[in-house]
């Protein structure tokens, strides 16, 4: 559930500790197979890093990016893209969750509401113009790369909300976001470079 601390500039979200282990484990996979590229590319028996696109970092990009969007998601706290990060949240919870019980037997505990930045009216230029555009790129996107896209923004949703290192990423990430609709407020459409 997301909700709005009044006259804050902060969205308070919670994660349970099984839905932040399902998101380390997705992150873990996905930068595993960056790691060790595509299978079957180089000759047999040419080493472990035969493999073509192993290690480049451009392979990243839609991961990335699709953490960035999950993030940005998060940031937003009404309107379509905070239900449907609200909904992946949820997902990963509950995921999360019934694997830990059946993997432990313990049950998950809330890691913690975290108050996540907020996009503000300039921010929200710049993910509207994200999202604009990749709904009107969807069909030229290759199938591969849609889903480490999809993967990507579930990361994000789920890794973002807590107090660490990701809360940090998360919020250069939404700061970013503010700062360039800002810049582009100001100097493209009003002509004002400050």
């Amino acid at each position: 559930m997301t909700t709005t601390v009044a006259a804050s500039q902060y969205t308070t979200t919670t994660i349970s500790t099984a839905g932040f282990a399902l998101g380390l484990a997705l992150l873990g996979a996905e930068l595993w197979r960056w790691h060790k590229g595509s299978k079957g590319a180089g000759p047999k028996g040419a080493g472990p890093d035969a493999g073509g696109a192993g290690k480049d970092p451009k392979a990243l990009i839609p991961l990335v990016f699709g953490i960035v969007c999950g993030i940005l998601m998060i940031a937003c706290p009404a309107g379509l893209l905070g239900a449907l990060a609200g909904f992946l949240r949820w997902g990963g919870n509950s995921v999360g969750d019934l694997a830990m019980k059946w993997l432990t037997g313990a049950p998950s505990q809330t890691l913690g509401t975290a108050a996540t930045p907020r996009i503000d009216q300039y921010g929200a230029i710049v993910v509207t113009a994200v999202i604009v555009t990749l709904w009107l790129l969807r069909k030229q996107i290759a199938k591969a790369i849609k889903g480490r896209w999809w993967k990507g923004v579930l990361i994000g949703c789920l890794l973002c909300v807590s107090t660490g290192t990701a809360a940090l990423i998360a919020q250069q990430v939404v700061e970013g976001a503010n700062g360039l609709g800002a810049w582009a407020i100001g100097g493209l459409a009003k002509g004002t470079f400050v």
